[in-house]
């Protein structure tokens, strides 16, 4: 199969249809072999009626439900979990993506080979409430990861099929997602400026909540994607550092005593100062150590309770 375009939703019941007929008009016009698998994120409205009635009409159209909302990492990385195209595309239900813009994703993974490639909303018909902020993100992400791309945040992405089954999108990563495949060891990352609509039906899902979440998601994934393997780098190291800053200050403490009789030991603040240097120096070297057990029986970060699956065959 050429291509595998999974969609997250929450409560796109107007749009379904329409985004719908686009993809499929978009993929027979190329000769694309295709499937679309929708990820209801729990929506109360029409959108899950909306996808069983687009799976009954055509074959190729698949559906995964959640019994409740869990987020767009949840629901992308479900999707992934079934995806069967040598090529992924994810892109949004809202019509605000334009599926036009699938050939040239395909192609760039397929022929110029790269691992994945985002989207670049470059003008956008977002409130500017949203543009400065995501820039800002932007921007910081690109410092930290080192990964030069624009728009981090563009739902709009390709992915060569190895990529997506070697990766774990939870939480609210999903805007990380370069910089998890890169952690994964793809780092052929290309990026493509995308053409973007004004919502047509609806409201956002997003307020201004997500910039203060993806600001604590930025700095997870810049520790996890150096750190999380081997947390003794990270906590061992400074744990050792104050416990060596302490015992140095302790072991002067003593000399002072012994030889210079100056002060009692204990009225000086540089001695609570040691003490205090060796204790969190412990605690920070037990919790590398603690984290390292952890590291090495984690299991997966997903278990999700699905209520149902539309149309998967069993390979």
């Amino acid at each position: 199969m050429d291509i595998s375009v999974v969609v997250p939703l929450f409560n796109e019941d107007e749009s379904l249809k329409e985004l719908n007929d686009w993809i499929v008009q978009v993929m027979k016009s190329n000769h694309f072999t295709y499937e679309i698998i929708y990820v209801d994120d729990g929506s109360n409205d029409n959108s899950w009626e909306v996808v069983e009635k687009l799976a009954a009409k055509n074959n190729h159209v698949k559906g995964i439900r959640f019994l409740r909302n869990y987020g767009k990492s949840a629901a992308l990385n479900e999707g992934f979990k079934m995806v069967s195209g040598d090529v992924v595309i994810t892109m949004d239900a809202d019509l605000q993506d334009s599926p036009e813009e699938i050939p040239e994703l395909y192609r760039m993974i397929k022929e110029d080979g790269y691992d994945m490639v985002s989207g670049w909303k470059k003008k956008r018909y977002d409130p500017i409430s949203k543009t400065i902020p995501s820039k800002f993100f932007n921007y910081t992400t690109r410092v930290l990861s080192g990964i030069k791309l624009h728009d981090f945040n563009c739902g709009l992405k390709s992915y060569s099929y190895d990529v997506v089954k070697s990766i774990e999108v939870y939480g609210e990563m999903h805007r990380y997602i370069p910089v998890i495949a890169k952690w994964a060891g793809f780092t052929k990352i290309g990026e493509k400026v995308v053409q973007h609509h004004e919502r047509k039906y609806g409201v956002t899902k997003f307020g201004i909540d997500r910039f203060v979440k993806g600001y604590l998601d930025l700095l997870t994934i810049t520790f996890t994607s150096r750190f999380s393997q081997r947390p003794m780098h990270f906590f061992g190291f400074l744990g050792s550092l104050l416990f060596f800053i302490g015992f140095v200050i302790a072991g002067y403490l003593v000399y002072a005593k012994i030889f210079m009789d100056v002060y009692k030991m204990t009225d000086r603040p540089l001695f609570y100062f040691g003490l205090l240097s060796m204790i969190l120096g412990t605690q920070l070297f037990m919790a590398g150590f603690l984290g390292e057990m952890i590291s090495r029986s984690s299991k997966s970060l997903n278990h999700h309770h699905i209520k149902k699956y539309i149309n998967f065959k069993a390979n």
